[in-house]
């Protein structure tokens, strides 16, 4: 893939919000293996219905395709089908939206039969109103006349039905794994002496290091967005208050993370749901940390998850400080939930977060499990 990438700024919008949308995109690119070749952004008052870009500067972006050989053009945003037909036609190479980008990524990375499920689940939810957009195009092809405009008519129906029963079927195997792994968690419920923890963050954060460091268990351990989409879970044991805290890592959070892959991913999502524990993994070297801090929140609440206790972990603090002296010794809060400044890579303030996680597990109000069978 050899991407160019496009983007609007309209009114609500500002300048900075935009070019860090557009790295962030350049870096889904990279995860999907492809290469961005240049980046470009319109002021806009709003998008527009049939190109979201106008006709005008569609034909640019072909002629700038066609000088540097780009053979896709990404938008920051997600296109109807309508658009992406007209610009295809226009521009005469790939077109995706943001959505696209993330679903490849998500197909590319899927390991277990669950996370396949859920990746198809998604894409085949993506694809379906776009049906009708490809049935138009068969049928201009051909002409649309009389029996043979029947023909690609019914063509556009038979892909519909297909994929609804696709739908319906990818459903109820899903249910069933479900349905295991609830059992599984039910059992971990009854346990007075288990503490559980969900990792959560945006992607790209350390997760997936911070879990085989606390828990001295390997994990997939990868420098790129979403390198793994399935629930990793470990536990850490306090055998002198006959404690365990069981720690799992979840999928990694985006802006603007796609509808459907929200939806398809709710099963695995489900793990939050039964913490008792969130910890919010962030990046602190990275500039746009608070508004990246701000989506994951924004998720959580959509989740109807904001009551939980909660503790905020400022992450790869020793990208921007020389040694651990520099470090802040006293927990202090964003919105209202403690925070704890950390180097997973160096090692720095482990030994509090172990202490503080230890207090939380001795500390647990055991008398909710009483009424669980």
């Amino acid at each position: 893939m050899r991407a160019i990438l496009v983007s609007i700024k309209t009114r609500d919008k500002k300048e900075k919000e935009v070019k860090n949308s557009l790295i962030e995109l350049e870096g889904l690119v990279k995860a999907v293996g492809g290469k961005t070749l240049g980046k470009i952004y319109q002021i806009k008052e709003q998008p527009d219905p049939s190109t979201y870009i106008g006709k005008g500067k569609a034909n640019q972006i072909r002629e700038l395709a066609e000088g540097i050989k780009a053979d896709t053009v990404i938008f920051d945003a997600e296109l109807s089908p309508v658009q992406i037909r007209n610009l295809e036609d226009i521009t005469n190479v790939d077109i995706l939206d943001r959505t696209d980008l993330i679903l490849k990524i998500f197909e590319k990375r899927a390991k277990t039969k669950q996370a396949k499920l859920q990746v198809e689940l998604a894409m085949l939810t993506h694809k379906l109103p776009r049906i009708y957009g490809e049935k138009g195009k068969e049928l201009s092809r051909i002409g649309g006349r009389g029996k043979i405009k029947g023909a690609g008519e019914k063509i556009g129906e038979i892909k519909v039905r297909d994929i609804k029963r696709r739908i319906s079927k990818i459903k109820k195997e899903l249910k069933e794994i479900e349905k295991n792994k609830r059992e599984q968690r039910k059992k971990r419920n009854r346990n007075p002496n288990i503490l559980k923890v969900a990792l959560i963050g945006y992607t790209n954060v350390g997760k997936s290091s911070l879990l085989k460091k606390l828990t001295k268990r390997d994990t997939l351990i990868s420098n790129q967005l979403f390198a793994t989409l399935d629930t990793k879970t470990s536990f850490i044991s306090f055998p002198d208050i006959n404690k365990k805290v069981l720690i799992t890592d979840t999928v990694g959070f985006i802006k603007d993370m796609p509808k459907e892959l929200m939806d398809a991913f709710l099963t695995t999502l489900k793990e939050i749901e039964d913490a008792d524990l969130l910890i919010y993994v962030v990046d602190i070297s990275d500039e746009d940390w608070e508004n990246k801090l701000k989506e994951v929140d924004k998720i959580v609440k959509k989740l109807n998850l904001d009551n939980k206790d909660s503790l905020i972990l400022l992450n790869k603090i020793d990208k921007l400080i020389p040694t651990k002296d520099y470090l802040e010794e006293d927990l202090t809060y964003i919105d209202g939930k403690p925070v704890m400044i950390i180097s997973t890579e160096k090692g720095w303030n482990l030994d509090k977060l172990f202490g503080y996680l230890k207090e939380k597990a001795k500390s647990l109000d055991f008398r909710r499990y009483s009424h669980e069978g």
